[in-house]
């Protein structure tokens, strides 16, 4: 993980962007991965945890009714959780992770493993992308994988 973060640190640096992360089941681990990196400060400007919905709603603005209709582990909400966490930063990225990491709370549309993430970028227009993905393991497994998700696809996001 310290290589994909390494790497986004420098093509935001190359860009002059900022990067704000809203996570949930991985409690921070993007946030972790990133601040272990010595200079980061220059790259990444905030990170919020919001595991509880009230959380979401409270910090990030996610709308309660998306949260009903869809749960907290949809791509509805991880698009809602990046750009909130877009609007309430001064960043220019931001990257959100919503999930089931195990080893309970999964359910026969949602089984432990499934994981959904947002990116959101342009602070005068937003745009945002998200996606669903089921990664295998435990806990741990499926958290480090989110991990890596996230990065990723913020990296693909930084390149000209």
């Amino acid at each position: 993980m310290g290589r994909l973060a390494r790497e986004l640190g420098m093509l935001l640096a190359a860009r002059g962007w900022m990067l704000a992360t809203a996570e949930s089941c991985t409690g921070g681990a993007v946030a972790e991965a990133i601040t272990a990196i010595a200079g980061s400060s220059g790259w990444f400007e905030r990170g919020f945890v919001t595991y509880a919905n009230a959380a979401k709603i409270e910090m990030l603005g996610v709308d309660p009714l998306t949260l009903e209709r869809h749960g907290a582990v949809s791509e509805a909400v991880a698009r809602e959780m990046a750009l909130g966490a877009l609007t309430h930063s001064q960043a220019e990225l931001a990257l959100s992770i919503t999930g089931i990491a195990g080893p309970d709370g999964g359910t026969p549309d949602k089984p432990v493993g499934t994981v959904c993430f947002g990116w959101a970028w342009d602070r005068t227009r937003p745009r945002v992308r998200s996606e669903r993905r089921h990664f295998a393991g435990d806990r741990i497994a499926v958290r480090a994988q989110a991990v890596r998700t996230a990065l990723s696809g913020a990296i693909a996001l930084c390149h000209p």
